[in-house]
């Protein structure tokens, strides 16, 4: 497995990052397809645009708080 995508992953959980999000990242960096457009929320949307550029810097915005 790739350690960045490890460490991120690691990361976004142990600040408690909404789950869509985490998906949402880890379809995007890994190059998945996204879901079908019904389930597509927010936090995925970002998480999958996120993963795409393989950016690691807004997982604090969706932290569970």
């Amino acid at each position: 497995m790739n350690q960045t995508y490890y460490d991120a992953v690691t990361k976004m959980e142990e600040m408690a990052v909404d789950d869509e999000y985490i998906q949402g990242w880890q379809a995007g960096f890994l190059q998945n397809p996204k879901r079908e457009e019904q389930r597509i929320t927010e936090a995925y949307e970002a998480g999958y645009a996120d993963g795409e550029q393989k950016n690691t810097d807004n997982f604090a915005k969706w932290a569970k708080k």
